[in-house]
């Protein structure tokens, strides 16, 4: 996550949200020289209570995305590792993102995608659509398993209608990179 800019205030407060159980909470509390705290705050508590022994300095919160428990201003920066595809309100929640972290602080979204290039993007949507659901359904020996996941990605906007919505939200300096041929995205922004 080196596009948060941690390095700026190493002895800050960092939220990472929909933090599941702590890992990119944890990778950010364990960088040398970082000297603060990271709160890792997401809805689905036993996830937090599965990782919260990862990291000393990372304290979990149970917190809703929409409505976080936290004051205005509060944060030096925010992390988001593949969450905000499941906001039942995408901008509400950079919103309350934008509303949490103070100004000059960045956002740092990591995200699925769908690729955009040739022969990528065929061979992808392929395994995407067909393969990862059945061999969900074998491994998990659930009908409906990894169903959610595919549907979820493809419904999802682009990197173009996501910056959009960053900059609605109160973000500056928005921009987003490929990572994996265009499987996932990294998007940032700077709170205005």
């Amino acid at each position: 996550m080196s596009r948060l800019g941690w390095e700026r205030t190493p002895d800050g407060t960092f939220l990472d949200l929909c933090a599941g159980t702590l890992d990119l909470a944890a990778d950010i509390a364990r960088r040398s020289k970082f000297r603060g705290r990271v709160v890792g705050a997401d809805f689905v508590v036993p996830m937090l209570k599965l990782g919260r022994d990862k990291a000393a300095a990372v304290m979990p919160v149970g917190a809703d995305a929409l409505e976080l428990p936290f004051a205005d201003a509060q944060f030096d920066g925010c992390t988001v590792g593949f969450g905000v595809r499941n906001l039942t309100s995408l901008d509400s929640g950079l919103k309350e993102m934008a509303r949490v972290l103070k100004p000059g602080s960045r956002l740092v979204v990591l995200e699925f995608s769908t690729p955009r290039r040739w022969p990528v993007r065929p061979l992808y949507l392929f395994y995407f659509q067909h393969l990862l659901p059945r061999i969900g359904r074998m491994v998990s020996k659930h009908t409906t398993a990894y169903s959610y996941l595919p549907s979820s990605v493809l419904d999802f906007p682009d990197a173009d209608q996501l910056a959009a919505v960053f900059r609605r939200a109160g973000f500056r300096d928005v921009g987003y990179e490929p990572v994996s041929f265009g499987i996932a995205m990294i998007h940032w922004g700077v709170r205005r």
